[in-house]
């Protein structure tokens, strides 16, 4: 576990002090996003379309859209999967605002071998032992990530403000449309639904499959969060979040409390230029059971910390590093969402319930070879710490690695190919691994 911690920190500090004199390759890509936008001028004659200059040659009107635009990509929780700004964006007359309807329109495919994985995420814990002879090889499609949204940005007395909202077509059998995200900004203010602020998704790596790192923090739900800046280098950020927990009541004896007390989360985080940071985050959640015969409820307290990283040490490269551990806290990672892990039996206390530890890492990189063309690499693990012995079959530890490429075939159609690698370890040492190459085009409008 030293190991990890010394690449976490060997990896942050290359990235905070290196200093480059020119754009990197992806901030290139991001200013082509922006440049292929198509602002329409709501004038009193008329609308008119509005389409920026090349740099460093705009005027301060078109600048200050400009920015607006850009702030779409710099956002602190957006993650390598979510939609472009839309290609047409709506200007009120006074252009202090914008208005438009966006989405992309995403299908992958994907082959397993030597052993299938039930669904179409590539996620360790789901990898089955013993392996099932009638699914050793299984070829799938999906249209899952498919999305629409509408977005509102400007900039009021009160400070700039958005509203977004995103549902996406991955709900039953990745075909129903769902509610993604919905909340609305105004200053360091947001209120609704949204990325956790407990979660990094900017420190994740690229990948093809919608599944991602091991120890990914992924979680959406209502909350209210306070994020000021506290100067152009430091961030820091609070907020209360509705609560969700999974419990394991196969012991018997217990049974699930309703939540009364939302989750607190927070961070800190330095940054600088293009979105580059280093951010310590933590997470306090309020778990609860009932021992029926004893008819008592409990009340415990489950928690985390993350320590994560976005930076990019030269043009062509960007790393990307998560840490996180914690205590009941486990239906919040991903590789062990599939399970009930914030509560688990305690076998020696009949009717008791304990919070168990965790820990997850995981640590990527990109290479640029072009603006259009990138290939990335990431390494995840999770590791699943019970304080008492549990059955042989019960899930230990997994990991996943993958190598991805991605061709931006021009600034709103990309494609790319990824090949996947995972393994799950069970408490009794058996376990199996797993393998897929998949295929991703997706086109953003």
């Amino acid at each position: 576990m030293k190991s990890i911690f010394v690449a976490l920190a060997v990896c942050m500090a290359i990235g905070a002090y290196a200093q480059t004199t020119q754009k990197c390759l992806t901030e290139q890509h991001i200013d082509s996003l922006v440049n292929s936008t198509r602002i329409v001028n709501l004038e009193n004659d008329g609308p008119r379309m509005v389409r920026f200059s090349p740099e460093p040659e705009l005027p301060p009107y078109q600048d200050s859209i400009r920015n607006l635009v850009l702030a779409f990509y710099y956002d602190q929780f957006r993650h390598s999967q979510d939609p472009e700004a839309p290609t047409f964006l709506f200007m009120s007359k006074n252009a202090n605002m914008l208005m438009g309807i966006g989405g992309v329109v995403r299908m992958r495919g994907w082959y397993d071998w030597g052993g299938a994985m039930p669904g179409s995420a590539f996620m360790p814990y789901m990898i089955p032992i013993p392996e099932n002879p009638a699914s050793t090889r299984r070829l799938g499609t999906t249209p899952a990530g498919t999305a629409l949204f509408f977005q509102m940005i400007g900039r009021s007395k009160l400070g700039t403000y958005r509203l977004y909202i995103e549902a996406n077509f991955n709900g039953y059998n990745t075909r129903d449309f769902h509610l993604k995200k919905a909340y609305a900004t105004l200053g360091p203010w947001t209120v609704g639904y949204a990325n956790s602020t407990f979660s990094d998704p900017t420190a994740m790596a690229p990948t093809v499959d919608a599944q991602g790192a091991t120890n990914k923090l992924s979680r959406t739900g209502v909350l209210v969060r306070y994020m000021p800046e506290i100067t152009k280098n430091w961030t820091l950020a609070v907020s209360l979040e509705n609560p969700s927990k999974q419990i394991d009541l196969s012991g018997g004896g217990v049974e699930a409390t309703s939540v009364w007390l939302p989750d607190a989360a927070a961070f800190v985080q330095y940054q600088w230029g293009g979105g580059q940071h280093v951010r310590l985050a933590g997470i306090v959640r309020q778990l609860g059971y009932r021992d029926i015969a004893a008819g008592k409820n409990h009340d415990m307290a489950g928690w985390g910390v993350q320590l994560s990283s976005m930076a990019r040490p030269t043009r062509n490269i960007t790393t990307y590093v998560t840490a996180n551990y914690g205590k009941g806290y486990g239906g919040l990672l991903n590789d062990l969402l599939a399970g009930n892990y914030d509560l688990v039996p305690d076998p020696g206390e009949p009717g008791s319930l304990y919070a168990p530890h965790a820990f997850g890492y995981s640590i990527g990189v990109q290479y640029n070879f072009s603006e259009k063309l990138f290939t990335s690499a990431n390494f995840s693990q999770t590791r699943y710490l019970p304080k008492h012995a549990v059955d042989g079959s019960e899930y230990r530890y997994g990991w996943c690695a993958d190598i991805n490429l991605f061709w931006n075939v021009w600034s709103r159609l990309q494609v790319g190919a990824e090949v996947d690698l995972g393994m799950r370890m069970n408490m009794d040492g058996s376990h199996r691994y797993a393998r897929r190459a998949g295929l991703m085009c997706q086109f953003s409008f």
